[in-house]
């Protein structure tokens, strides 16, 4: 958890709900991260890791998410145009 959500926190409140609370927030930062991951995975169909150097795995990376935030953005961008 970052610093800052864990200061936002109230202290005050039981260690049980203190912890299930840190996890819930972990998991909705999780859950933003995922999707992208799976419309990389699934609908570009890279569904394994190849190791071909730094630069080309990093070149790789940067060109599929670009692609996947085109591909979350597909309806919002078609709307635009008509």
């Amino acid at each position: 958890m970052r610093p800052g959500k864990r200061r936002m926190l109230n202290p005050f409140i039981e260690p049980e709900f203190m912890a299930e609370r840190v996890e819930k927030m972990k998991a909705s930062i999780r859950a933003k991260v995922e999707h992208p991951f799976r419309v990389i995975k699934q609908q570009f169909g890279f569904t394994k890791v190849r190791y071909r150097g730094l630069a080309k795995n990093t070149a790789q990376i940067v060109t599929l998410f670009a692609l996947s935030n085109l591909w979350m953005a597909r309806r919002r961008l078609i709307g635009m145009k008509g």
